[in-house]
């Protein structure tokens, strides 16, 4: 997990909750430069407490944010790795979509199954 990915993750997190920079760093207090550095993947150890006030923000896993910047979170199964990185490249979805998707995805794999792939 690298830190071009959390920041894409954080903008698509900012993005669906219909935030501007500015208003995060007024809600936070985490300077606009900050941000500006963590979204677009320049910060490579980015401040736990940061992560902690953007989770909180955001409405998101903290263990999530703290795992894909690279810190280590106790009780954190392997395979978490690989559903934070399709989130980093959906963005956040709503339940019909993500039903929509669990669906596709089955239907994907009972077709892969019939044909021996």
């Amino acid at each position: 997990m690298g830190a071009a990915e959390l920041g894409r993750y954080l903008k698509n997190l900012r993005q669906h909750r219909e935030l501007t920079l500015r208003a995060v760093e007024k809600e936070t207090e985490v300077s606009n430069a900050y941000l500006s550095q963590l979204e677009g993947g320049k910060i490579r150890n980015p401040s736990p407490t940061v992560l902690h006030k953007l989770s909180k923000l955001y409405g998101s896993s903290y263990a999530t944010l703290m795992k894909s910047a690279g810190y280590p979170v106790p009780g954190e199964e392997e395979g978490q790795e690989k559903e934070f990185g399709f989130a980093a490249r959906i963005g956040p979805v709503t339940s019909e979509e993500e039903d929509d998707l669990i669906e596709y995805l089955e239907f994907l794999r009972l077709r892969r199954r019939r044909s021996g792939k």
